[in-house]
């Protein structure tokens, strides 16, 4: 069995690492902050690194979920310098598309295989190995690390060559912003019009407004309830790099754009940890 370890153990890498270890796999874990690779050994069957260089030496796949382009170019480059001729690193972050290329070529320098593969499902879905993972890479590298993301996804998808994952996450990005601002501006329709918004949301998520953001937020929209999963802060991250990239190859994301300012309004509100579906939030003032 592959010897996997796990690089970053924030609400969605503690899960995941867990899940791994749970599975038989033998796990070594870090983070920068230590204490947190200590509650996850005290869980988990698994091994603390005191540092990337140790959890990467002797790993067959390198697994790294951690926070912005620059956490990810630092945190790869010291794992790769270790990473024996042979292995695998994967990057659950989401990044840019540019740094996934970037490392797909220090990790080719050193026959070392790299998949950028952001997830999507939040933290339950985590939490619950439900996570929908986009991939891009190798196709053989791809089926060589597949049985390791199978166990924390219900669905991997290989997209195309290095960069594509990240570029597939960002279409998801978008899909979430636009939608998550209609059903905000459903639901203030349905307040201003004294309609009992949960009835209504019963009735239209049978038909074809249904989606898991109604599903899954309506009701907590409703009652002002914001501490569920992705936080905005995160999104504007995340909708920072579409816009990045639509700049770059000509692309039109009016709502997008303006769906991000929308955030920035929450954010400046406070609303900075709450979920993506305070958006609704700034139409209630």
């Amino acid at each position: 069995m592959k010897k996997v370890s796990f690089l970053g153990l924030g609400v969605m890498g503690f899960p995941m690492a867990g899940h791994l270890a749970d599975a038989g796999y033998p796990v070594t874990v870090f983070n920068r902050t230590t204490s947190k690779a200590a509650d996850w050994c005290a869980r988990f069957a698994g091994k603390q690194a005191s540092t990337i260089e140790e959890a990467a030496s002797d790993a067959d796949l390198v697994i790294m979920c951690v926070g912005n382009d620059k956490d990810v170019e630092e945190v790869a480059d010291k794992a790769i310098n270790t990473m024996h001729a042979g292995s695998i690193l994967v990057d659950h972050t989401t990044a840019s598309a540019d740094i996934a290329r970037l490392l797909a070529r220090k990790c080719a320098a050193r026959e070392i295989g790299f998949l950028d593969a952001p997830i999507s499902g939040g933290q339950a879905g985590a939490q619950n190995a439900q996570l929908t993972i986009m991939v891009g890479g190798q196709e053989s590298v791809y089926d060589s690390a597949l049985p390791v993301l199978d166990v924390y996804a219900r669905h991997v998808q290989l997209i195309g060559e290095n960069g594509s994952g990240q570029l597939a996450k960002m279409m998801n990005q978008i899909c979430i912003a636009g939608i998550v601002q209609g059903l905000a501006e459903a639901l203030h329709f349905g307040e201003q019009a004294g309609l009992d918004c949960g009835q209504v949301i019963d009735v239209i998520s049978k038909g074809a407004a249904q989606s898991w953001q109604m599903d899954n937020r309506a009701a907590t929209m409703i009652e002002g309830k914001y501490e569920f999963g992705f936080a905005v802060d995160w999104m504007r991250k995340d909708l920072n790099i579409a816009l990045q990239e639509a700049r770059k190859n000509g692309s039109t994301l009016a709502l997008t754009a303006l769906v991000d300012q929308y955030y920035a309004d929450v954010q400046k509100s406070g609303g900075n940890r709450w979920d993506t579906s305070s958006l609704l939030t700034r139409l209630q003032k």
